[in-house]
């Protein structure tokens, strides 16, 4: 198990600077004066000043010196300081932030965090849960039922999906607004008296006493999560279901139904741990892909997460902004693949003797 665990870190930073190249090489698509925005806030328009911008910071020189540069910072031939750096966690000034980007990632993070936060439970425990019983009950009315829904669950776009939870529980209702906190809310978290310890609505809320602060987060997030859990809900229930009975036919199963096994022991003991070693790694990945922003729920609910601000670089061509992003969710990916092999590799002993 050591040897298969180093084996995974010692590919975790060719990945990682693969991933650098790819970023820096649609970096280079930009022009020297939009790319010295990595380094200047205030771009100059007089010829005179731009040119010297782009000799001060080296974006004339050679691409590999230029991907060097962009990656662990050049010192300012003015200042001596180490400008830029991706490595130092500096990806230049977002214009629609309105600040550094890694600011901006670290000021949506905590939002984006939180919903997929609550979101986990729902999203793996309800599409896990009706996988098995489809499987359980293959070619009964609940399989056919669990079928469907999984058909149209694939079939619905996201964005269809919440718009119309939208129209019914909020225009309609008038239950579950958007956004992330109520007016009043929203201003009583920023007084005082309310201490941000995590920076999570609902757990700061409650380490605050605060029930009624509490109970109106949730009210903002039930609908990004419904929305986020009845895309996910299909293709758990789909693999869960193909993976349960593909179990259920093994010579193993068989054996202790012979020994006189109850069906239930010999689901939980048997059936079910072997099935849901491929659904650990889907789980592990639909889980990152919260972290990471999911830009079409954000953007309709109005949900200030990473993948709003995201969305809202996009439409302002706010190139910058996008590839910090781009590297900080594939750099999320990366780690989550290797937790995800590792624990994969915790499941089936096959793994880490491959």
């Amino acid at each position: 198990m050591v040897a298969y665990i180093i084996r995974r870190l010692l590919l975790l930073p060719l990945t990682i600077f693969g991933v650098t190249i790819l970023i820096f090489l649609m970096l280079l698509t930009l022009g020297p004066v939009q790319r010295s925005a990595l380094y200047v806030r205030d771009i100059p328009h007089t010829e005179g000043a731009l040119d010297a911008i782009i000799r001060r910071y080296g974006l004339d020189r050679p691409i590999y010196e230029q991907y060097w540069n962009w990656l662990v910072g050049r010192r300012d031939s003015i200042s001596g300081k180490i400008v830029g750096g991706v490595l130092r966690g500096d990806f230049g000034y977002s214009r629609t932030g309105n600040q550094p980007v890694v600011d901006l990632i670290l000021h949506r993070l905590p939002a984006t965090a939180e919903l997929a936060l609550w979101s986990v439970v729902p999203i793996i425990g309800v599409g896990v849960w009706l996988g098995i019983q489809a499987a359980v009950n293959h070619n009964k009315p609940i399989d056919q039922a669990a079928r469907i829904f999984s058909i149209v669950g694939y079939s619905f776009p996201s964005f269809v999906f919440g718009l119309l939870v939208l129209l019914i529980f909020y225009a309609k209702l008038k239950w579950f607004p958007p956004g992330r906190l109520s007016d009043e809310f929203g201003q009583a978290v920023l007084q005082a008296g309310f201490t941000r310890y995590t920076q999570f609505n609902t757990i700061d809320a409650l380490l605050n006493l605060r029930l009624d602060i509490f109970i109106d987060a949730l009210r903002h997030m039930v609908l990004p999560i419904l929305t986020l859990s009845y895309i996910s809900w299909a293709l758990l229930l789909k693999i869960t279901r193909s993976s349960m009975l593909e179990a259920l036919r093994q010579d193993y199963v068989t054996t202790a139904r012979a020994k006189g096994l109850r069906e239930r022991d010999v689901i939980s003991q048997h059936a079910r741990p072997n099935a849901l070693i491929p659904v650990a790694t889907v789980s592990g990945l639909t889980i990152v892909g919260l972290l990471n922003g999911v830009v079409i729920t954000e953007t309709i609910f109005n949900y200030p997460g990473i993948g709003s601000a995201t969305a809202a670089a996009a439409a302002s061509l706010d190139v910058l902004t996008v590839l910090g992003f781009v590297m900080f969710n594939a750099t999320l990916l990366i780690l989550a693949n290797l937790v995800v092999d590792v624990m994969y590799a915790f499941l089936d002993p096959r793994v880490r003797l491959s």
